[in-house]
């Protein structure tokens, strides 16, 4: 669904992802984890198209990313960043609606039926369908987030991208999120998902990338990808003897 290859951005004339490769199917879903500054959401970005890349080739359902357009990218391509602003008091139903906009571009009372059937779907995903006809602005940190996870759901998109989607939600609708992701994936969509929770990530992730100062440095399943050293070198932490993280120094 999704190739990287060599990979490089920077910003602001530093490099912060440096020759990142790695393949996402149709059907998968990867976390991708590393410490603060290791260039998470800037490889999301690029995926995106909201970062340019400055080397390295991106192909999105067998397409070079290059060559495709804003709202053909939307197309394959949905993205939750991690600093999520709404500049108006929209309602709920219409920032999901946004998640429509490369097909149809609409407040939620002028979608079509079958617009709105997936603005409602995603929302009953997200577990805001009751947060329906509030406004945004009056809504708790982590009913925002749902609404905004609903946003993502609503697109066509076959490729999700996800920036920390578990910030500022409570551990219940945490779980509910990743449980989420794993139907999205079932259902035959790549997904792509930024985590600093290690446990949840190896929880309901097959797959897990991490990277530390630019670099892709692990890639494979939980038990190989969090290997002890990898803990150790990359994260500062260790297991302790009854299972659980702690620092390692």
């Amino acid at each position: 669904m999704i190739s990287v290859h060599g990979l490089s951005v920077s910003l602001s004339g530093r490099q912060v992802v440096s020759g990142l490769s790695f393949e996402l199917g149709t059907g998968e879903l990867a976390a991708l984890t590393g410490p603060n500054g290791a260039g998470k959401s800037t490889a999301l970005k690029a995926l995106a198209g909201v970062a340019l890349p400055e080397a390295g080739e991106i192909r999105i359902d067998g397409l070079d990313a290059a060559r495709l357009g804003v709202r053909a990218r939307a197309r394959k391509v949905a993205w939750l960043a991690q600093a999520r602003p709404v500049a108006w008091n929209l309602c709920a139903e219409d920032v999901v609606a946004l998640g429509r906009f490369a097909e149809s571009p609409a407040a939620y009372d002028h979608l079509g039926t079958a617009d709105r059937g997936a603005v409602d779907a995603a929302l009953a995903k997200a577990d805001a369908a009751h947060l329906a006809g509030r406004s945004f602005q009056t809504l708790s940190g982590g009913e925002q987030a749902r609404v905004h996870l609903a946003r993502l759901l609503a697109s066509p998109a076959p490729c999700l991208l996800l920036d920390e989607p578990c910030a500022a939600l409570d551990i219940a609708h945490q779980l509910s999120l990743m449980e989420t992701l794993v139907a999205e994936a079932a259902s035959g969509r790549a997904v792509l998902v930024v985590l600093h929770d290690l446990e949840l990530a190896a929880r309901y992730c097959k797959r897990i990338l991490v990277m530390e100062n630019g670099l892709k440095v692990a890639d494979g399943a939980p038990d190989d990808a969090l290997n002890a050293h990898v803990l150790a070198q990359v994260f500062g932490v260790r297991r302790s003897e009854t299972g659980g993280l702690v620092r390692a120094r």
